[in-house]
């Protein structure tokens, strides 16, 4: 395929090609012409034009195929556009001669047609420069349409659509020409040629006057014509041609002067006069109203009608919103009139109304709902609620006049009925759009939204009262404060109007719609309301019987009532379960005689509802309860026919309705309950199913769900999902019925609405009894026995024969329906389904179907089939289906059997994968290809490529071998199929899709055969995507889709991205309009979805890259995606798209963009939410507060501030509606947390404004702080509540993420503090009384973590976001008496619990901060004054914000613990139920528990960690108000919290109190902390181990838990389960501070009961003294029963976490062996240092035998730790590890045990030991000495050697190694070794122990002494040799003092001369290196202290050395002139020179 790519074709490689492979190369080489002519220089193309246009031109005579053709003819305009003009002539003369050439022959049909579209092209492209030429042109063109056939008149229609683009003007002299022959085409025959009509005379109205002037009325006539008998394309086309020639009509200016004298303007009234003619008349024109027009038989056809609906639509959207807005009530009025009494034909029957009605609400959603902005809704919501009104006057004077003259007025009634319907509708679905911004709308007195829909309840008809409930049920669920208002005013009105019919059923539909309501609102309705319907059902039930006139209704009413309550859910129906029961067994007498129809109506239908909602939250018992009537239930349904018989016709629609809820509710039940009755039902069944008389055909609903959706396709378009389902649904239903609609079934006005927020539309009841009866059949077929289901079966297939014509078609269908569910559900169950016989009827059921010649019974009969050979599931069985389905194929000639086998051999495939064999699969694919050729039917060649297509998919591998056929034969078919057979070109495109995917990432590979493959799927899908058919289109996409998946290279993303946005952007205009499809846009966003998830920022250049290309094509409103970009484009899209599923994706996609671009784009994003947020913020409420601009505003009143906002021009986004700006406020928190991701300098403003500096093209979120703050503020004072929580949340994060951002211009201070008045001002709206609970809950969060992040330092600034929470809490005091009646009960809760919650995190930030000052301040008292002004401000915040809490604290502190009290109770087990409360708990009510529990799980945690920080801080006194500080002695009254009300005394002590609030604390964090769940948040744990801490600070809590052993150990195990389960080291840290604090209070008790006995028992008596602690004198410790053992266990957990290798099981597995020094974490270390710490506490706790017993463990942990770590670092530091473990050492060392008698032999031993171990460290390590930090286990033996008593360390074996180590030490290289061992030397020679220290001095003062005198000569080079020497000497001075009498005088004669070698005299001074100044300044410091103290022997030395003595003197010297030298410069330092010269004078 490469050799196609060149300018010119290239010959000699097409010649040498097979037919086939001719038009795929020639294809190929089209489309490279096609992009490279534009990019070519003229020169060039001047040089081959000749050549080209001969290659060209000849290839029209090669009969190509319709793609082929068009791009011949493109580049044939391009090449001339760009070439020469001159031989163009030719190539039109050359064109009409094909077309006039007499051949008629089929295959010179091709040839024909690509001159055709030649021409068309050609003048497109050059228009005007042909000069006159056209006229021949169209007069040739229009003169072969004449015999033309459809495929000739289709192209020709096309062509001229071309032609007259392309000339414009200038070809007014063929309009009429045109005009009349697209006239006779616009109601061809062929469909396709009529959309081609459309399109042309589309294009024609644009220059032809007379189409929207003198010829108007013909032409809309003409429209009308051509609406019937069209398919959903022609009426799109045709929508669009007449609704844009009546808007051009309607707004045309006058033009030229000639059509002056015959043209007039024409009304509004006109034109809507026009399209209403044909809504309500038809195509029959407007005068002739033949005879039957006036009998008043005919009537209007649906199609008609329907496109007339959709030609509204475009209509008003053609003219625009605004237009929409001006004219509104004219447009509303003319709407609604289309359904009154002026036009009693429209609306004779009932289907008519029905159908007349769903047009009419599809009009004003589609306008109103998709055109118009919030604002102009509300205003339309006005003047529906107007209209509405004034029916409503016309009613009641009917209504109130009883004299019969005026009774006639009746029929006002029952016509208003319609109008009335159709404006409830609107009103409740705008409401319902608009949610809680419609608020000023229902507060607009004036308007009376709320009056109007009450007052129309009681109207007569019910399908008004109907609406009207559903109205309300919209509001409430728009506006969920109303719910109770409205349920309280309506269960009001239904007690009082008991008597009167109307009111009874309107008000009780009302409350039934209602109850509906509360699953959407989540903030529910008062709990109470539930008893109070239940009562008022009773009591409608119960006076039922009173009063005949009204029995019925009130029957109806109590029934609808109870089931609409059982909506609500277990938690409120449980309650009122026992008052049902009875009233169900009431209703069903034993004897089945005296039933009356009516009554049983509602009651087995609200059992079915009660069985619905509950079938989970009900138990067995309960549904035992529930089945004693159902025998009678049943013996009931066998009596009706004979009841029917004998009461007539009245029963009819109750008794059909009563089999209706019976066979649901018998659905729902589980079939064995039931079991007695299946012979009586089944028989029911049957007789349902093949009842003769039934005269609907049901198949477009029943069949439907029983089909795979995948098959539906091939049913065209009608079956699938479009923008206008709506209204095309009635098409589909057949003449007999128009669809559902509210009043065939009241129940339905309180269930789940199936999707989006439309009317439910339940079907008539004799539809839905069928569809009931399918799926009970399908459930117990597949429950009785094998035997019984032969019979039932033959009983079906008999019936089928009984009947004959239309109605056998119609039993067939309701038998395969029922017989398909049962399959399903025998699938399901993987039941078998019986012996032979039963497997044959089955089997005759469904191949009798298979060949109906309807296509939808074809369809589910082939799914049928496939579904009975899953469940018979034998191979032969297969085999012999497939068998019979070949045969047929072979033999048979029609349409119908051909499509229906065809078929069924691909859904065999789907149940059963690749039915195995290779050669079944040859036979299959091999008949499948025939048929697909077959080109005289193209129905036979969708279905036959639809089952190719299932057969690539599920063939799987062994279709391989298939592909390259397959894929030739697709390619094939897609170049030559005519684009006029739309569901041909469908099927081949789901062909490409499974062989693309059957490829799958093989199309990456590079070989020959894979490139060729992969050439072709990309050919094909070029085809498809030039194809004119939306699915079409759809399809190439998603094969494009598919191919960028597996190889993204061959993919040419640009051209893809252009051909998405230009699909998209045609709609982005008008929606409703343009492209027709939903499943187009669909395909489009899917596939930019998965795009921007591996390409977003080149898919985002290319997007704005078309739009800068395509200047022309795009309108003005477009263009705009230059600023905005594909993610406006977008973001503009999900604003005015309606459908669920592809706003959902649009969100996905632009998420992914955010993620992946929004951090290097971050000010185009950024400005993309703040646009959105502000096109809608109302002006005055931004203005008021936008404190950055404080100065400008002061100038400016408050609505002239965003005026320049208020320009057109800056807002790309007008008006959007409340769910985009949502979205847009989710979008700024995403942006937050992907620069959070992105780096520091987002946070950082000195940082960001620096690299701003150096390159302006970077862009920093700081930067645009103000922004984000604004979006917030915008979002969180908005009308709607849902934007209000995200605002909210918004506001929230960029508080938490910007808190510590300082400002770099004002130390001191932070960046966020210019703002409090911004975020002031979002909060104080939520605080506000009517806000819902919700958002005030949100804004408390917020405002805690303002105060808390101490952005505001000011307390006057913090007061007044501190008084918003002073206020909440005010409200939470006044307690549950208080609570509006307006939510469920838990939302107080909720509300109550987010104020404590917040007033917890600002106490705790409080003290925290307290707590750091007093540290500060502590430190700041050792610093110098000069810090202390900067401090002082810094305490004063502080203290402060505890003092604001501080005035609360009392309040707060009792709801704490009463919040807490709640909370332990909701976490009991259920077992505990009983014991609850029975009136619930402080804060929740006992029936709302459920709902209250997950608030409680939200903020329990830190009013935990409050609770426990308060109750510390008082040390645990008891505060009472009225008695002031109490100490704990005597008992004070206790807070109210902890009293039970009944049983305790009133007064308890304030020790019992204590104890209480400590175990409430104790016991809910051991609750939680023992299981917290896998998702409990990290803050919870955290918070409950800092509440632990703050607990165990202070000592009365410490005595508790020291004293309870046991409890001390349960919490030592909670806290070893958590650290194993928690890898977060916080968590950990945190958890061994409260192990350290537990082992503390545990010493703390040990010691104090020594005290006292040693006090008791005086200190004679010692040794009988009891052991205290662990071990007590046996030393045992029992694990589970001990402290110390658990404290062990927890220690160890750590440290062999850490440090593995400290595990002795561990350690000789080779894994660890290695000997490799692990370096830890900061963390790790962390944890190791701290575990160490508390095990060198553990032997406190014991008694002495306790303590040996658990020394060694201790001993090998500490120095194991020691050893592990002990690594060097660098700069010499110690570890941390090595510190703490030589701190745990020193201090077990130290410890008294070591000392007490009964233990002291063991520790020597022990302690003996742990010297080896720690001395065998050197010897273990062989090659790593290198590694091993000498210095640390050095210091180990010094502590050792300083720290044990004498006898552990004098053992002379153990001396000498010790003294070795040191020895070895000493001779080390390293300077700093060397260093370390002489300090510690230094200590040991100092040991008060002579036994001790002597042996060291011994063995190591000499060669101390030794190493100094070496120094003489080596002088130090560096600082590190100069300390080794300082410290040295150090050492032999200190020997000096501590040495006896007789030897000082020798060691200070060898001191002095080492002294003295170090001096300089003034020359070397001069010039030495630093290290040796600073050695000879010591040295002299040193003998100026020596000198004096040692004076003889100092004498005796300078005498016998005059050497030493010249050197000393001359250093002295010198040293006085330099001190003189200093002194002279500063005088400032006497002191030192003074001391200096006294010391001179010992010589």
């Amino acid at each position: 395929m490469e050799l196609a790519h060149s300018l010119l074709l290239n010959e000699e490689v097409y010649n040498q090609l097979g037919e086939f492979q001719k038009a795929e190369f020639i294809f190929e080489w089209l489309q490279f012409l096609e992009k490279l002519l534009p990019v070519t220089s003229r020169a060039d193309i001047r040089e081959n034009q000749k050549k080209l246009v001969e290659q060209l031109t000849s290839l029209l005579n090669n009969s190509p195929g319709p793609p082929t053709r068009r791009l011949v003819a493109k580049n044939l305009a391009v090449l001339y556009s760009t070439g020469d003009t001159f031989s163009v002539y030719q190539t039109i003369d050359k064109c009409n001669e094909l077309i006039r050439s007499k051949d008629d022959s089929p295959s010179y049909l091709p040839t024909k047609l690509a001159a055709v579209v030649c021409l068309g092209y050609l003048y497109k492209k050059l228009g005007r420069i042909l000069g006159n030429s056209f006229t021949d042109t169209v007069g040739n063109v229009l003169k072969a349409m004449k015999n033309a056939e459809s495929q000739g008149r289709y192209e020709i229609m096309l062509s001229l659509q071309n032609i007259l683009n392309g000339l414009g003007a200038a070809a007014i002299p063929c309009h009429r020409d045109i005009y009349k022959a697209a006239r006779s085409c616009l109601t061809d025959r062929s469909m396709a040629v009529r959309c081609a009509a459309a399109k042309c005379l589309l294009e024609l109205q644009n220059e032809a006057v007379f189409m929207w002037s003198t010829d108007l009325d013909s032409v809309v006539t003409l429209c009308f014509k051509s609406f019937e008998g069209s398919n959903y394309d022609v009426r799109l086309a045709v929508a669009k041609l007449l609704g844009t020639v009546l808007a051009r009509a309607l707004t045309s200016k006058q033009t030229t002067a000639s059509t002056r004298h015959n043209f007039r303007r024409i009304s509004l009234e006109e034109v809507m006069e026009l399209l209403g003619t044909g809504f309500l008349r038809g195509s029959c024109g407007f005068l002739r109203a033949s005879g039957d027009m006036l009998k008043g038989t005919s009537s209007v056809s649906r199609d008609v009608r329907v496109g007339v609906t959709q030609a509204y639509v475009v209509f008003v959207s053609t003219l625009g919103a605004q237009w929409l807005e001006r004219n509104f009530s004219a447009f509303l009025s003319h709407i609604l009139d289309l359904v009154s009494q002026s036009h009693p034909k429209a609306i004779q029957s009932q289907m008519d109304a029905i159908g007349c009605r769903r047009c009419v609400s599809f009009i004003l959603r589609a306008t109103v709902g998709g055109l118009l902005g919030e604002k102009a809704q509300i205003a339309a919501a006005k003047e529906i609620c107007q209209a509405i009104w004034k029916l409503k006057k016309v009613v009641d004077a009917a209504m109130s006049d009883n004299n019969l003259e005026t009774r006639i007025s009746t029929t006002d009634v029952t016509a208003s009925q319609h109008v009335l319907v159709c404006a409830l509708q609107e009103l409740g679905s705008l409401i319902h759009g608009l949610g809680t911004t419609a608020a000023p709308l229902l507060q607009d007195s004036s308007t009376g939204v709320l009056e109007a829909v009450i007052s129309v309840i009681l109207h007569p008809s019910i399908s008004v009262r109907l609406t009207a409930a559903w109205c309300l049920r919209c509001i409430a669920v728009a506006l969920p404060s109303y719910v109770s208002l409205l349920l309280d005013r309506c269960i009001e009105r239904l007690s009082a109007l008991k008597s009167s019919p109307e009111g009874v059923t309107g008000y009780s539909f009302a409350v039934a719609a209602l109850l509906g309501a509360v699953k959407h609102c989540p903030l529910g309705i008062p709990h109470g309301k539930g008893k109070v319907i239940m009562t008022v059902a009773e009591d409608l039930l119960c006076s039922a019987s009173q009063n005949s006139r009204i029995s019925l209704q009130r029957t109806q009413a109590g029934w609808l009532l109870i089931a609409a309550l059982m909506t609500l859910g277990p938690a409120v129906v449980q309650h009122h379960l026992p008052r049902m029961l009875l009233l169900w067994k009431c209703i069903f007498p034993s004897c089945p005689k005296d039933l009356e129809t009516e009554k049983t109506r509602g009651d087995s239908f609200t059992w079915q509802v009660t069985l619905e909602g509950r079938a989970g939250a009900l138990c067995d018992e309960v549904v035992q309860r529930l089945l004693p009537p159902l025998p009678s239930a049943v013996d009931l349904l066998t009596q009706l026919s004979s009841i029917y018989k004998s009461y007539g016709n009245s029963l009819k629609t109750p008794s059909t309705v009563y089999r209706h809820k019976l066979y649901e509710l018998l659905a729902v039940l589980p079939p064995k309950t039931y079991e007695g009755s299946f012979c009586a039902v089944l028989k029911e069944l049957v007789a349902d199913l093949t009842v003769p008389d039934s005269q609907i055909n049901a198949s477009t609903f029943l069949l439907p769900p029983l089909c795979h959706e995948n098959d539906l396709l091939l049913l065209g378009p009608l079956l699938q999902e479009t923008d206008h389902r709506f209204i095309e649904e009635q098409l589909l239903l057949g003449n007999s019925i128009a669809g559902g609609s509210l009043e065939y079934d009241p129940y339905s006005i309180y269930e789940k609405v199936a999707k989006g927020d439309s009317v439910p539309k339940p079907l008539p009841p004799v539809l839905s009894v069928i569809s009931a009866a399918t799926r009970l059949f399908g459930v117990m077929f597949s429950h009785v026995a094998e035997s019984h289901r032969l019979q039932v079966l033959e009983q079906l297939l008999n019936s089928i024969k009984q009947t004959k014509g239309s109605r056998q078609q119609i039993v067939q269908l309701n038998v395969v329906s029922a017989f398909s569910t049962s399959l399903k559900h025998l699938a399901n169950c993987k039941g078998s389904l019986g012996p032979e016989e039963v497997r044959r009827s089955a089997l005759a059921v469904v191949m009798g179907a298979l060949e109906s010649n309807n296509s939808l019974l074809r369809c589910a009969a082939a799914e049928c089939l496939a579904r009975l050979a899953q469940v018979v599931s034998d191979s032969a069985f297969t085999a012999g289906l497939a068998q019979v389905s070949f045969d047929k194929l072979k033999s048979a000639r029609d349409v119908v059997s051909r499509t229906g086998h065809s078929l069924a051999l691909g859904c065999l495939y789907r149940y059963l994968g690749g039915i195995g064999s290779t050669q079944h699969l040859n036979a299959c694919v091999g008949i499948l290809y025939t048929l697909s050729q077959d080109s005289t039917s193209p129905d036979v060649q969708a279905w036959a490529l639809h089952s190719l297509a299932l057969v690539v998919d599920l063939a799987g591998p062994l279709y391989h071998l298939h592909v390259e056929p397959t894929l030739s034969l697709v390619l094939m078919l897609l170049l030559t199929v005519p684009p006029a057979y739309t569901e041909v070109h469908q099927s081949l495109g789901r062909c490409l899709n499974a062989l693309i995917t059957t490829l799958g990432p093989e199309l990456q590979g590079s070989s020959m055969t894979v490139s060729a493959l992969r050439t072709s799927c990309l050919l094909g899908c070029a085809v498809m995507q030039d194809n004119p058919d939306c699915l079409v289109q759809a399809q190439a996409i998603s094969c494009l889709q598919q191919l960028h998946m597996f190889a993204p290279r061959h993919v040419n993303l640009s051209s893809l991205v252009s051909c998405l946005c230009e699909i998209l952007l045609d709609n982005s205009v008008l929606v409703n309009l343009c492209s027709s499809y939903l499943l187009l846009r669909r395909a489009v966003v899917a596939c930019l979805r998965q795009l921007v998830q591996r390409e977003a920022a080149e898919v985002s250049e290319y997007a704005v890259a078309l739009v800068k290309e395509s200047r022309e094509d795009f309108t003005p409103a477009d263009v705009n995606i230059r600023e905005i970009g594909l993610e406006g484009a977008l973001l503009g899209l999900l604003d005015k798209e309606l459908d669920q599923r592809l706003c959902q994706d649009i969100k996905e996609t632009l998420t992914h963009m955010l993620t992946s671009m929004a951090v290097e784009k971050l000010s185009f994003w950024l400005k993309l939410c703040k646009d959105v947020l502000a096109a809608s913020a109302d002006f005055n409420t931004v203005a008021s507060v936008d404190t950055t601009q404080e100065e400008e505003t002061a100038k400016v009143d408050d609505g002239s501030v965003l005026t320049s906002d208020n320009d057109e021009r800056f807002h790309p986004f007008s008006n959007p509606r409340w769910s985009t700006r949502v979205f847009a406020a989710e979008c700024v928190c995403k942006i937050i947390s992907q620069c959070e991701n992105a780096g520091s300098a987002h946070f950082d403003i000195t940082l960001a404004q620096e690299r701003k500096q150096r390159d302006s093209r970077d862009d920093f979120l700081v930067l645009h702080l103000a922004d984000l703050i604004r979006m917030a503020f915008m979002a969180a004072t908005d009308h709607s509540d849902q934007l209000r929580l995200s605002g909210l949340q918004t506001l929230l994060i960029v508080v938490r993420k910007f808190a510590a951002v300082p400002e770099p211009e004002f130390p001191g201070h932070v960046i966020l503090e210019q703002y409090q008045a911004n975020v002031g001002a979002a909060l104080r709206p939520a605080f506000a009384p009517e806000t819902p609970p919700d958002v005030t809950a949100k804004a408390c969060q917020v405002c805690s973590a303002w105060i808390a992040s101490g952005v505001v330092s000011d307390l006057n600034d913090l007061r007044r976001v501190h008084q918003l929470l002073v206020s909440s809490l005010v409200k939470v005091q006044a307690g549950k008496e208080a609570q509006s009646q307006q939510y469920n009960e838990s939302t107080s809760t909720m509300e109550i619990l987010a104020v404590l919650k917040a007033w917890a995190e600002v106490y705790i930030v409080a003290v925290e901060k307290q707590k750091n000052q007093s540290d500060a301040q502590n430190h700041c008292l050792k610093v110098a004054n000069s810090a202390e002004e900067s401090y002082r401000g810094v305490t004063s915040s502080a203290s402060g914000l505890l003092d604001l809490v501080q005035a609360d604290l009392g309040t707060l502190s009792k709801l704490w613990l009463s919040a807490l009290q709640d909370f332990a109770l909701l976490t009991l087990p259920s077992e505990y139920a009983s014991q609850l409360p029975a009136e619930g708990g402080t804060f929740y009510t006992a029936e709302t528990i459920e709902n209250a529990r997950p608030h409680y799980y939200n903020s329990w945690a830190l009013i935990l960690y409050a609770t426990a920080l308060w109750l510390t801080s008082t040390g645990f006194i008891v505060v009472d108000p009225d008695e002031g500080v109490t100490n704990l002695s005597r008992p004070v009254t206790p807070t109210t919290m902890c009293q039970d009300s009944s049983t305790r005394p009133l007064v308890k002590s304030p020790e019992d109190v204590n104890t209480d609030r400590f175990h409430l604390i104790l016991g809910i964090t051991v609750e939680f902390l023992c299981s917290p769940r896998s998702d409990a948040a990290m803050e919870n744990i955290i918070a409950c181990l800092r509440a632990l801490q703050a607990l165990f600070d202070v000592p009365w809590p410490r005595s508790k838990i020291g004293g309870d052993q046991e409890l001390g150990i349960e919490l030592l195990n909670v806290l070893h389960r958590l650290i194993l389960t928690r890898e977060s080291p916080d968590i950990q840290l945190a958890a061994l501070e409260v192990v350290r604090l537990i082992l503390f209070a545990a010493q703390e008790h040990v010691k104090e009961k020594r005290r006292s006995a040693e006090v008791d028992d005086g200190a004679a008596e010692k040794e009988t003294l009891p052991e205290f602690g662990e071990g007590k004198d046996t030393g045992g410790l029992v694990p589970g029963k001990s402290l110390v053992f658990a404290t062990l266990e927890l220690c160890v957990c750590i440290l062999v976490r850490q440090l593995p290798q400290l595990n002795p099981k561990l350690t000789c597995s080779p894994a660890v062996q290695s000997g490799k020094h692990l370096l830890l974490s900061e963390d790790g270390s962390r944890l190791v240092a701290v575990a160490l710490v508390i095990l060198s506490d553990v032997p406190a706790i014991c008694s002495p035998e306790g303590s040996v017993s658990v020394l060694p463990t201790i001993l090998y942990l500490i120095i194991g730790v020691l050893k592990e770590t002990a690594v060097k670092l660098r700069d010499g530091q110690l570890p941390l590890t090595v510190a703490a473990s030589l701190q745990a050492l020193k201090g077990l060392l130290s410890s008294p045990m070591a000392r007490a008698e009964k233990s002291r032999t063991a520790w020597t031993d022990l302690l003996r030991s742990a010297l080896v171990t720690v001395l065998d460290c050197w010897d273990q390590v062989d090659g790593l000495l290198q590694e091993l930090d000498e210095v640390s286990l050095l210091t180990a033996i010094t502590v050792f050697v300083m720290s044990t008593s004498p006898e552990v360390t004098t053992v002379e074996c153990l001396q000498k190694r010790c003294i070795e180590k040191f020895k070895i030490t000493l001779d080390s290289k390293d300077p700093l070794v060397q260093c370390k061992c002489y300090q510690l030397l230094h200590s040991i020679f100092q040991h008060p122990n002579k036994t001790v220290s002597y042996p060291y001095i011994h063995s190591l003062a000499p060669s101390i002494v030794g190493k100094l005198q070496e120094t003489e000569k080596a002088k130090p080079e560096n600082a590190a040799e100069l300390q080794v020497i300082q410290e040295g000497i150090k050492v032999v001075t200190a020997l000096t003092a501590t040495a006896e009498e007789e030897f000082r005088a020798h060691l200070v004669a060898c001191l002095l001369p080492i002294l003295i070698s170090f001096l300089l005299d003034e020359n070397a001074l001069a010039s030495a290196t630093k290290s040796a100044k600073n050695l000879h300044e010591f040295a002299l410091q040193n003998l100026m202290q020596i000198g004096p103290q040692y004076s003889s022997v100092f004498k005796k030395l300078m005498a016998s050395s005059p050497t030493m003595k010249a050197r000393l003197e001359s250093a002295v010297k010198g040293n006085q002139e330099s001190v003189k030298v200093k002194t002279a410069k500063h005088a400032k330092n006497p002191g030192k020179s003074s001391s200096i010269q006294l010391k001179t004078n010992f010589l």
